[in-house]
Parts: structure tokens; sequence; C-alpha cells
């Protein structure tokens, strides 16, 4: 199903006919899809098509929906509704949901639900939403280290429904404390007699209640882990994160740094209607205006000097441009490092250093093109000179920058990603603009 086919619908007329029309096409999709149906039409449009969505599939649907659509959706049910939409999702799916509800609302959502469920809720919901303890799903398959593979088998056929990405069976004591796992390929492939503690790894990674939704991604990643147990610092098994969940925050850290770099929100949206864009991106503007101004103060100061010779004016933008370009590189390369934690105070000095001289040696190499380039454009060397030393210390200036700029920001505890283009342009057309125009005073003027 094409995205532009229900759109249409929608651009060209809106009755009963075509209402219908869009309704089986828009259930005969599966939950992901359909939600990418309502994120690409035009807000004014999304209601409608979310109250043609099958009370089946709309929790899932849901779910795979970005927050801020969530929010719009959300916002206009009531308990007895968001209890409906509930049904038959993952707990750690009905925590995510309910996380976008006022928070007065969560019990009498909870009320409606089984006294089961009611507490594995209220048990995730105490957890910060960006820890694995709200990540984590409370359902879990346990089984006792001192029985059988035969009367492990037994007991998974007592289940209606195996949870998706199940790969492994968590082993714990009489207490609940966390022992070990046991693979299911393991599991499949042994002996009926042979004891779970024969065949359970208990080497194996686990996830601190408490720890980062980052750390949480980044230990999945550097283990290939499918499934991991989450325990607190008594080693009590409290639930698993499966990989779905990681997906979805490496996803939301991939937008968070795309956006941030912008200026914009983490839940910007595609098809926001023009009344609520503007705001959220005047802000920034706002701020560049500011820094903007700095920069035109700097070639103020060398007025007298632009006027006299009218190849500066020409020439430089061309030494700011180039040091804000090699600034970026830099930065985003510090800020995803950053992200990876890669870059610790152990290894600052050599990522210091290295870009230095990647800064110095850019900075001779594009120095030396544009020299020439300038002395054969306006036939005049020492003006060639001037461009060319400008060029070595902005590229310079911005490979510096681009390195400590976010380390500082981090320091100080704020947001290198939305904080460190702003700054890090200002810079590198301050540096590039004085370099040019205070070399020029001094040897031409």
């Amino acid at each position: 199903m094409k995205l532009e086919t229900l759109f249409t619908h929608f651009e060209n007329s809106i009755d009963s006919e075509s209402l219908n029309s869009v309704k089986q096409r828009l259930n005969q999709l599966t939950p992901p899809e359909i939600a990418l149906q309502i994120e690409s039409t035009p807000s004014k449009f999304r209601k409608i098509l979310w109250s043609l969505v099958d009370s089946k599939l709309s929790g899932l649907a849901l779910h795979d929906l970005s927050d801020e659509i969530q929010n719009e959706i959300l916002e206009d049910m009531d308990a007895s509704s968001v209890a409906l939409l509930t049904e038959g999702l993952d707990i750690d799916d009905v925590v995510d949901i309910l996380q976008h509800i006022p928070e007065k609302m969560i019990p009498a959502v909870l009320d409606r639900m089984s006294g089961q469920d009611r507490y594995r809720i209220e048990k995730v919901l105490t957890y910060p939403e960006n820890t694995a303890g709200g990540l984590m799903d409370p359902n879990v398959i346990t089984v006792r280290p001192d029985i059988t593979v035969k009367l492990v088998l037994r007991y998974l056929r007592r289940f209606d429904n195996i949870p998706n990405n199940f790969d492994n069976i968590f082993v714990v004591d009489r207490s609940d404390k966390f022992i070990g796992i046991l693979p299911i390929n393991t599991l499949l492939t042994s002996s009926a007699t042979k004891m779970v503690y024969q065949l359970m790894e208990d080497n194996c990674q686990i996830i601190d209640v408490n720890a980062s939704d980052s750390e949480v991604a980044e230990t999945f990643k550097l283990f290939n882990l499918v499934t991991a147990p989450v325990v607190d610092n008594d080693s009590y098994l409290l639930g698993q994160i499966m990989i779905d969940d990681v997906v979805d925050v490496i996803i939301d850290e991939a937008d968070h740094s795309l956006f941030a770099m912008a200026g914009l929100q983490d839940s910007e949206d595609t098809f926001l209607s023009v009344k609520k864009t503007a705001p959220k991106r005047s802000l920034w503007l706002g701020l560049n205006l500011i820094t903007a101004i700095i920069a035109s103060s700097a070639i103020g100061i060398f007025q007298d000097a632009i006027e006299e010779l009218v190849a500066l004016a020409v020439l430089m933008p061309i030494v700011a441009s180039m040091g804000g370009v090699a600034g970026s590189q830099t930065l985003t390369v510090v800020v995803r490092g950053m992200a990876l934690g890669q870059i610790e105070k152990q290894n600052v000095r050599w990522l210091f250093s290295k870009e230095f001289a990647v800064g110095i040696l850019n900075g001779l190499c594009f120095s030396l093109v544009t020299g020439i380039l300038v002395s054969i454009w306006f036939e005049n060397f020492m003006l060639a000179v001037i461009v060319g030393s400008a060029m070595i210390i902005n590229l310079t200036a911005a490979a510096l920058s681009g390195t400590l700029v976010p380390i500082i920001l981090k320091r100080i505890r704020v947001d290198p990603a939305v904080a460190g283009s702003v700054i890090l342009t200002t810079i590198t057309d301050v540096v590039g603009f004085v370099s040019f125009l205070g070399l020029s005073a001094l040897l031409l003027i």
C-alpha cells in the first residue's frame, strides 16, 4: 500500500464512501505501517485517520507512533479508552503509553486492569523512563537450577504463547536471585535427563535496574544481545530488556543528535502545522541572530580597510566558510564519540593533538590552493599570502574548537549536540574575519 493512496482520499474529498475505502485499506496493514501512514499525513487529517483504525490494531499502532503524535491522540481519550487500548500489549509497551498521559489519569487506567498487570505496571512506573527499569518488561520465564530439561520443556508447554525475541530462560534460586541463563538452543539440543545447572551459563551480561538507557544500548551493541536480565543491587531478577526496546533507544538517540545540531526538538514532526512549527524554530533562529551580530561586529572593526580594498569583502566569506565546515566535521566526530562512550580523560589529550595536526595539515593544503587562485584572480601576491595565512589560522582554530567546545560543554552539563554548533560557528566566523581582515589592515592598508 503506497502512502499517497490513502492521503489522496483526504485531499480529494471526505465522504462516507471514501472513508470506508480508507478504513478497509488501512486495517489491512500491520501496526507499524498504520503508524507510518498516520505520521505521513498532515496533522489536520490524523485524527480522522486514527478513528478508522480497528481497536484490535490501535494499541500496537499507537506504540509505534512518535511521542508527539501519541500525545495528540491520547489527550482526547478518557481512562476507559486508554485501558481498552492497552489490552493485549506487553507490559513495557503499556508503560510507554501511560508515560504519555496525565499523571492524575494513570490510577483510573490501572483500576481497569487485572490485579497482576496493575502490580507489574506500577512496579515499572517507579523507575525513570530513560533507565533500564523504565525499559524493562517484568514478564519473564524463570526456572530453578535443580530441575531437568524434561521438566523445563513441560513447563514451557503450559504457556499460551512465548514472548517475541525469546532466546534465553532465566535461572533463579528460591528467593528469585538471578543465577544465570539457559539458552533455548542449548535446551532444545540437550538430553531430557540433564539438569539445568549443568547447562546454564552463569558468566552472562546483566543490566543494573538504574543503568541509563544509553548504557543499556551500548551493552546490547557490545555483546550482540537479544535479551538481557535486569537485576537490582542485591541481584534479584526484576525483568528483562529485549532488543526491540533497545532499537527504539538507538533511534531516539540518533534523532536527538540530528535534530539538536539544527536546534530542533527531538520530536519535530515533519507534517506539523505552520502555527506550531514556526515558534519551535524561532528560538534557535533568534540565538543564531545574536551570534551573527557578534560576527558582524568583528567585521565592523575593519570597515575602513574593507572600503579601501573591495577584494577583502569578496574573499573574507571563503575563510570563514572553510573554518565553519572544518569545525563542524570535528564537532560531529567528537559528539559521536561522546555518545558512544569512546572519549575519556585518558584519551582527550591524544584526540586534541590529532585534531590540531589535522587542522594545520588541511590549513596548509587549502591555503596553498586558495593562495594560488587569489594570486591569479586579483594579481596581488600579498593578498594571496594573507588569505592563505588566515585560512591556516582559522582551520587550526576550528579543529581545536571542535574538540574543546563539546568537552567543555559536557563538563558543565550542557548538551554538546544542542549548543556546540552555535558556539563553534561563532568562533570560526570571528577568528576567520579577524585573522583575515586584521592581517590585511597590517600588511595592505
